[in-house]
């Protein structure tokens, strides 16, 4: 039988340890303040949020272009999200890029290059890229040509986008910080006021 921690803790638990118990209260408060400031800060690359930087809820989205759960995420209750939250200034929703393959990657670069910082404008190129999904894993560089003339780029600004080093360096960066900080290991993965 294999000992995963999960088991493990079943069985203090049965013997009437209280596994992962706080010591004091005063440091699971501190713990959570902790991962929420770390949550709060952009990294390499800056922001795409939307909704009043003044809502009481911040909801952090880490997400793949080529995650199906995200696309559906993206389709089917992002448009709820915004219309009941978002919008009317309850919600603060901030979208950070977590590639889990080279195709995600060349993707999140393109939004990035479509955006050049608007977060409008982002929102809209992620949601052209989740639903064209399926045909960005299968032509991956016809599809981005093509949703790149969608949004007014050249092919040749497009292969210019792709080929841009520092952006795949930035992203590469924030998705380890993710991945080794805040421990973002797949996708979606929400925090909500920096708890997951």
């Amino acid at each position: 039988m294999i000992v995963t921690r999960r088991v493990f803790a079943a069985a203090l638990s049965l013997a009437g340890v209280a596994l992962f118990a706080p010591l004091h209260p005063i440091s699971e408060a501190m713990a959570q303040s902790t991962t929420a400031a770390l949550v709060a800060k952009p990294v390499s690359l800056p922001d795409m949020a939307i909704g009043s930087i003044k809502a009481p809820v911040t909801i952090t989205e880490y997400a793949s272009m080529s995650c199906p759960h995200c696309a559906v995420f993206g389709e089917n209750v992002f448009p709820m999200l915004r219309s009941k939250y978002i919008d009317t200034g309850k919600v603060r929703f901030v979208f950070r890029e977590f590639p889990l393959d080279i195709k995600a990657a060349a993707a999140s670069m393109l939004a990035r290059c479509i955006a050049n910082d608007d977060a409008e404008k982002y929102l809209s190129a992620v949601d052209t890229l989740f639903k064209q999904q399926d045909r960005l894993m299968d032509q991956t560089k016809d599809t981005l040509k093509s949703i790149g003339k969608l949004n007014g780029m050249s092919e040749q600004a497009v292969e210019t986008c792709e080929k841009n080093q520092a952006l795949l360096d930035k992203l590469a960066a924030d998705q380890k910080y993710a991945l080794d900080t805040l421990k973002v290991d797949s996708t979606p993965t929400f925090f909500v006021n920096g708890e997951t």
